[in-house]
This record gives structure tokens, sequence and C-alpha cells, in this order.
């Protein structure tokens, strides 16, 4: 494969640390691998994804927001021909899923041997041109009831908001939709705006996921406060609010997430 173009890939974890170290490695292990994004949550992952297209996806099952699970869902709509790598600590419960071989999978922290041993697999499927195993999305389902619930607090009921010179009590159930910029994400109600110093990120793992889903890399909308939602010619979604004039874009990776709503 000397004369074979460069493979391209996305990183997606979340611990700064971890990425780092895996990034170094994959530069020692594959140094023809071409990094084309190294994300630190879900959302930004699948879009990279669905940007680059990527031969590989090495994806954190434990992310912020949208879960490695996810957002291999997402990709095989995105990208179905990206070849997806899960990157887990719980070895216990996947193992077993994982080495019916849908994906491959690498246990944290990545060791070397490990590491080498998935490029070569992974060199070995391009070579032939084979395509992601057709069972991803019940290998997906499997590894989503087989990996252990991680705790969380209970999700937020209410938040303070900046208005003006005013801070606001706002209530959770309040909130039409999240939508953040480089400094500030704003909080959208029936009755206006506010703003928080909190990113998209944090809110992610602080809210019912259940209600709050993330349309956007920059947007999460609560559901109870959507109308209607269509999908326009070029596959991105639109999505017509209850209490806002507004609509709200659903980027084209996103919409996967709908497709059972």
């Amino acid at each position: 494969m000397a004369n074979a173009k460069p493979m391209t890939c996305v990183v997606a974890e979340d611990e700064t640390l971890l990425r780092e170290a895996l990034l170094t490695l994959l530069a020692e292990v594959w140094p023809e691998l071409h990094v084309v994004a190294a994300c630190d949550d879900g959302g930004a992952a699948l879009e990279a994804i669905a940007s680059f297209r990527p031969d590989v996806a090495l994806l954190d099952i434990r992310m912020p927001g949208l879960s490695g699970l996810e957002v291999a869902a997402g990709a095989q709509e995105a990208s179905p021909s990206t070849q997806v790598v899960f990157i887990t600590a719980y070895d216990q419960y996947a193992i077993a899923a994982f080495d019916k071989g849908a994906v491959d999978y690498l246990l944290k922290p990545v060791a070397r041997p490990r590491l080498q041993a998935c490029r070569e697999r992974i060199e070995a499927r391009a070579a032939k041109g084979a395509a992601p195993d057709v069972a991803l999305a019940a290998l997906l389902q499997q590894l989503t009831l087989a990996l252990p619930a991680v705790a969380k607090a209970p999700p937020l009921v209410w938040l303070t908001a900046s208005s003006g010179k005013d801070t606001k009590l706002i209530m959770v159930d309040d909130i039409a939709y999240f939508q953040s910029d480089t400094k500030y994400t704003a909080v959208m109600t029936a009755d206006g705006e506010s703003l928080l110093r909190k990113p998209i990120r944090e809110l992610l793992d602080t809210l019912d996921p259940a209600v709050f889903k993330q349309v956007h890399r920059s947007t999460i909308v609560n559901m109870k406060a959507v109308a209607s939602v269509t999908r326009d010619d070029t596959g991105r979604g639109l999505l017509r609010l209850k209490t806002r004039p507004e609509t709200l874009t659903v980027s084209q990776p996103f919409m996967a997430l709908f497709r059972n709503m």
C-alpha cells in the first residue's frame, strides 16, 4: 500500500490528556494516518465525520452530549464507509460484543501493541474493499444494554441567567432552546433571551437527555417546545417551535438521531 492515498481519521476523546496521548501514539504507530479532526465532545465528532467523511473514526464511548455509540449511529448515515473504532474502559462488559467483529475497540489506556493490531485490521479491511459491517446497528444496541449506566445527578430543574442588569431564575421546562457562540450561551424562552456563561458541552451533562436534544454543534432544543420537524432537499432539518417565531436548523448529521421520533 506504499502508493495508496493516506487514510484519514477523526478522533473523539473528551479528556484532554488522554486525547493528546492517543494522538501522540497514533503519530508513532501510524505516521501515514492523517488526523483531520480531534474532538472533545460527541456533537463536534459527528459534525466532523459528516464534513470530512474519514476512513476511520476513533470514538470514546463516554463523552458529553452524544456518546460514542450515538455518534457511530449518526455516522452510519453521514459517512457509511467510515470504519468505527471504540475507545472504552469497560472491557468486562463490551469485549464479547466487540469480538463479534462489527467494529474494533481499544481499551484505556491505549497500549502500543493493541493500537498496532487495530491499524493492521483496519488496513486489511480497506485493502479488501470491505464495507463496515451491516450488523453495526445491532451491535450498537447490544453495547447500549451491556455498558453500565454512569451515575449522574438529577437533571437540572432551574438555572439563573443574565438579562441586561438583572439575574433571572428560569425554570428549565420553560426553555425552548439553548444556542451558544464563542463566549456565551443564549437561553431562549417565550419571554425573550438571557445569557449563561456555560458552554454547550457542560449543559448537556446537566439536562434531561430524554427532553433536551442537541440538533447542531451550537444548539440544544427542548423537544417539548417543538411543533414540527421537516427535512429540506439538502438533508438538513427545520424545527418549528410552539412558543417562538424563529425556526431552528438541525444539521444533517444530527437528523439521524430523529429518525425514530
